[in-house]
């Protein structure tokens, strides 16, 4: 019987908000009471949510980061070896202008090797018997001379620096044109000319080439600057030290010079068959109107000749 009356009860209320909205402030004011209830068996769903979020967004950030961290240390790399890339760039323009500047026939070739002996000044590069190389053939970066060819081998040589204390060259003056031997000291940043007359007209400053004699390294390439002058009045010789210009410790690219192998005799032949050559090319171009003009100057050469019988009849009736 309760169940019944409920029932029907039950039904009468549906109905009547259905219809007419009775139970609807009711209901509203039932919301309000639960809605707190609501909020707290939540919660603990919310807080779990919350922390989750936190912890997920918290460790995408530290990967984020190390991502980050290491993108930036390879473009830190990249903008490291750009700027050897770069160094390199000028290095070789720089060889390649003074390539140009350079007459002879030409190699470029790279360092590749260095001696280990403190007492040796002598460097390996990656040139050799199969690229051409011969012994004794001069080297020289961007600045001047660096050295000569002592060791040839299939693929690489051995170059032995002017600084080696074995080493001389024979040097002149570019000012004047005073003529004298540099030597090695063993220092890579000092060459000493040997045997200057204490009364020999050279100063600091000036630029020494190379003299060409020896016929060894060609004439007229950087050699070094005089840095220092020493005269002593109790001395027949003055104390001429000298820095090369070349970057002897620097240089990481070179130029081999293929050097005129002809003896003095063969260069003295050449050049005057050459002479004799353009000699002969200019006469011939000189002589083409004189023979264009020759026909002509027989032809009117000719006519009084042959008028000159035939009034001497004439003349003699």
């Amino acid at each position: 019987m309760r169940l019944l009356v409920f029932t029907v009860l039950s039904v009468a209320l549906m109905v009547g908000d259905a219809r007419f909205n009775v139970v609807k402030p009711l209901r509203e004011q039932l919301g309000l009471i639960v809605e707190p209830v609501y909020v707290l068996g939540r919660l603990p769903v919310t807080l779990w949510e919350d922390a989750t979020a936190e912890l997920t967004t918290r460790s995408e950030l530290v990967a984020e980061n190390e991502r980050l961290k290491a993108e930036q240390l390879i473009m830190q790399r990249r903008l490291q070896k750009l700027a050897a890339l770069t160094e390199q760039n000028v290095r070789l323009r720089e060889l390649l202008n003074s390539a140009a500047l350079v007459d002879e026939e030409v190699l470029a070739t790279e360092l590749i090797g260095v001696d280990p002996n403190p007492f040796s000044h002598r460097i390996l590069i990656d040139k050799g018997s199969k690229d051409g190389v011969v012994l004794g053939q001069p080297v020289l970066d961007a600045r001047g001379l660096m050295g000569q060819v002592v060791e040839v081998l299939p693929y690489t040589s051995r170059v032995l620096l002017l600084t080696d204390s074995t080493h001389s060259i024979p040097i002149q003056v570019n000012r004047n044109g005073l003529r004298a031997i540099a030597t090695g000291t063993g220092n890579p940043e000092r060459l000493e000319l040997r045997h200057v007359a204490d009364t020999a007209d050279i100063k600091e400053g000036d630029l020494l080439v190379s003299s060409g004699l020896g016929q060894r390294f060609p004439a007229g390439y950087p050699v070094a600057v005089v840095s220092e002058v020493i005269h002593d009045s109790g001395q027949p010789f003055a104390i001429v030290r000298a820095v090369p210009t070349a970057m002897l410790n620097r240089s990481r690219y070179m130029l081999l010079v293929f050097s005129d192998t002809r003896t003095p005799e063969q260069r003295a032949v050449d050049s005057a068959q050459a002479q004799e050559a353009l000699d002969r090319e200019i006469l011939q171009q000189a002589g083409q109107t004189p023979q264009s003009n020759t026909p002509a100057a027989e032809t009117q050469a000719a006519e009084p000749a042959s008028a000159a019988p035939a009034t001497t009849p004439e003349a003699a009736q």
